[in-house]
């Protein structure tokens, strides 16, 4: 067991919608990732999707919504909802997710997630 300092796993890359692994917590994987841009739509049918941004401001587009997340800020997309993250700057955010989930939901289209 030791502290795990999120600012310093995010300085070890520097590529977007590329979730790293930091630690498991229960079954769950918690990661951190860069975002910038937009990812595409798409849908989680057995879990929420769980957003901290650390820093920056993201956009978390729904089906009929869209709603500002900034620093500091969490959002939880319940399970089968169609959604889609975006920033126009780069956004550095934590992620909670069922170890193995796909970050796109579906396995064929999912980036790796490597551990560091």
């Amino acid at each position: 067991m030791h502290p795990i300092n999120l600012a310093a796993k995010l300085a070890q890359f520097d590529s977007h919608w590329d979730p790293h692994v930091v630690a498991d917590y229960n079954d769950n994987e918690v990661m951190v990732v860069k975002f910038q841009g937009a990812f595409p739509y798409h849908l989680h049918e057995d879990t929420d999707d769980f957003f901290l941004v650390l820093d920056g401001e993201m956009v978390m587009d729904l089906d009929t919504t869209s709603h500002t997340v900034k620093a500091g800020e969490l959002f939880i997309v319940p399970k089968g909802v169609t959604h889609r993250p975006r920033a126009e700057h780069e956004c550095k955010v934590l992620l909670i997710e069922p170890a193995g989930e796909p970050n796109t939901g579906d396995p064929a289209t999912a980036a790796a997630k490597p551990r560091i």
